[in-house]
């Protein structure tokens, strides 16, 4: 872990160089005040050299002037020097996310992933830029202090040290308990941005349901199991910042009580004893930055661990030797394919598919019977676990990913839109297209006309997931970027269950004209949609119980028939009303 966190420094050699080379300094100047006071107490004032004590005076004042240049230059360029190693970090994390395969995304909220990103970056570059800076002025400190104060008095020196063991013994065995309650701390933190992210996405349905209690209830469910970890982090930062603060009190005891024996005794001079009071906190200062970086220290590796706990995340990889998807015609074939999303129950069990290129395929049945999955699967969302998928005889699994789903489309039910433009949407279909070639797949989706009576035309931003679109408006805006993209294969799973009658009618014409010359594979709730299709399969408890055209099926007179018969009824009790 250490080895992966300095990796971080090395873009940022010359600042960490220049920002440890000032620390160093500025930790050398905060000698020189006792060594003055020194000087001037046995020597300079007792022989009343006055003109010696000014320029002594001027000459720290010109170093005060010098060191507070150099905690600029530390607080300023080493802050900036953290932040973009956390700049980085981020950059990696969300390159590494963009690569996580689907799984990952269904057992891990987005809230919790958004509190990785931020929170815990945030006190890594703080550890980044305060952990060597501070370990640098305090260890210096510790060995020039032990120098200066051994010159003044060897004896008193080592009394005072020997309190250092009582101090290291503490921090070493409160460390454990704070690393472990502030573990929980950052836990914590993601459960509340995961609620928080859930409730303000969902506010509209809260809103419609009158449900702000409910929603309130578990939001401070959260907050109250927040409020107990760094209830848990505090009492462990209290022990051990009482109990350290007690040991350097112990100090300026010590310095007391041995300092006035070693004077009665005559075993040092009252300058030197004056000057030794005033140096001890050469000594005990960084003993606290010490103290303090702890916690620091604390704070950061957590945040880092739970970074490496993404970053450590096995992402999407191609198989050695795939080989790109070229010249698709669109024959897609299942052999025997068997996946579960789990261990412990298949979700599709043996499915064998034929769909000849060019042709449109419709799966219907049950929800929960694997239609989706099986859509999931063609672009190699999921691994199966065994069996085959191919597309024009060749094996998805040793294609690479990217020209897979380059040549693959899909429309969905749960349309997602991008807080952007209406043409940055649809440009989101092919990144390289031309202004003419985003206004004509406007048109074969049927939203040209409407965008234009927007004021801002295609620079019409549309909000957080389409929220000033209507659900038949943002269904056409998604047709309209795969019209873009132009993939030899489609996918339709439910592209219009959740449309009205009358919505549907208009997707339906746009759909059906995305789906000439195509393999198109239809997920269909309303069996209307489909009866059209080459082929029909019905999907149940993850296994193809029907297949045939919509003719064959009725006249088969199983589930097929079944479901379109109620459907049927349903449609025409709804007529008569």
């Amino acid at each position: 872990m250490f080895k992966r966190f300095i990796a971080y420094y090395k873009p940022h050699k010359l600042v960490f160089g220049l920002d440890m080379l000032a620390s160093l300094v500025v930790s050398l100047v905060g000698i020189v005040y006792p060594i003055v006071t020194r000087r001037m107490l046995n020597d300079l004032i007792p022989n009343r050299n006055y003109r010696m004590v000014v320029i002594f005076g001027l000459g720290l004042l010109g170093l005060y002037i010098v060191r507070m240049l150099l905690n600029y230059f530390i607080q300023y360029y080493g802050h900036v020097m953290g932040v973009r190693m956390q700049a980085q970090m981020r950059s990696d994390m969300f390159r590494h996310l963009e690569k996580l395969p689907y799984s990952f995304y269904d057992n891990h909220e987005t809230g919790k992933i958004m509190s990785r990103m931020t929170t815990d970056l945030w006190e890594i570059s703080e550890l980044a830029h305060h952990g060597p800076e501070n370990l640098l002025i305090s260890s210096v400190s510790v060995v020039v202090s032990f120098i200066y104060l051994s010159s003044i008095n060897i004896w008193l020196t080592l009394i005072i040290f020997a309190c250092v063991p009582f101090l290291l013994l503490i921090a070493l065995l409160l460390r454990k308990k704070m690393r472990t309650a502030f573990m929980e701390s950052r836990k914590s933190i993601a459960v509340i941005n995961a609620s928080l992210e859930s409730s303000i996405s969902g506010i509209r349905v809260t809103k419609a349901f009158d449900n702000a209690e409910k929603e309130e209830e578990k939001f401070e469910k959260g907050n109250e199991q927040f409020t107990m970890a760094r209830d848990d982090a505090y009492k462990a930062m209290g022990r051990f910042h009482s109990m350290t603060a007690f040991i350097t009190d112990i100090f300026n005891v010590v310095v007391l009580i041995a300092g006035g024996f070693f004077l009665y005794s005559g075993k040092i001079q009252f300058g030197d004893y004056s000057a030794f009071i005033v140096s001890v906190n050469l000594f005990i200062s960084p003993v606290m930055t010490l103290i303090n970086f702890m916690e620091q220290y604390q704070n950061g590796v957590t945040g880092f661990e739970r970074f490496l706990e993404i970053m450590d995340e096995q992402p999407e990889t191609d198989p050695e030797g795939a080989c790109d998807l070229e010249g698709v015609e669109g024959h897609i074939e299942f052999k025997n394919v068997v996946y579960s999303y789990d261990t412990h129950k298949d979700v599709l069990r043996g499915i064998d598919l034929n769909i000849e290129k060019g042709k449109k395929f419709a799966l219907v049945g049950p929800s929960g019977g694997g239609k989706t999955t099986i859509c999931h699967l063609i672009p190699h969302f999921y691994d199966i676990e065994s069996g085959d998928i191919l597309i024009d005889g060749k094996s998805i699994g040793g294609l690479t990913k990217s020209s897979l789903r380059r040549n693959i489309g899909i429309v969905q039910q749960d349309i997602y839109l991008f807080n952007a433009s209406i043409r940055d949407n649809i440009l989101y279909g092919r990144l390289d297209a031309t202004e003419e070639e985003v206004i004509e797949a406007a048109k074969r989706a049927n939203i040209h006309d409407y965008i234009m009576t927007l004021e801002e035309g295609y620079d019409t931003q549309i909000g957080e997931r389409g929220v000033r679109l209507s659900g038949g408006q943002k269904q056409r805006l998604s047709i309209a970027r795969v019209f873009l993209k132009n993939p030899p294969i489609l996918i339709l799973d439910e592209a219009t269950s959740a449309l009205d009658n009358t919505t549907e009618i208009l997707i339906q014409q746009a759909l059906d004209e995305l789906c000439v010359g195509r393999t198109t594979l239809v997920v269909a709730h309303r069996l209307s949609t489909i009866k059209n299709a080459d082929e029909i399969a019905v999907v149940a408890d993850g296994k193809i119980v029907e297949q045939g055209t919509h003719t064959q099926l009725l006249e088969l007179g199983g589930e097929y028939s079944e479901l379109y018969r109620l459907q049927f009824r349903a449609a025409e009790e709804l007529m008569s009303e």
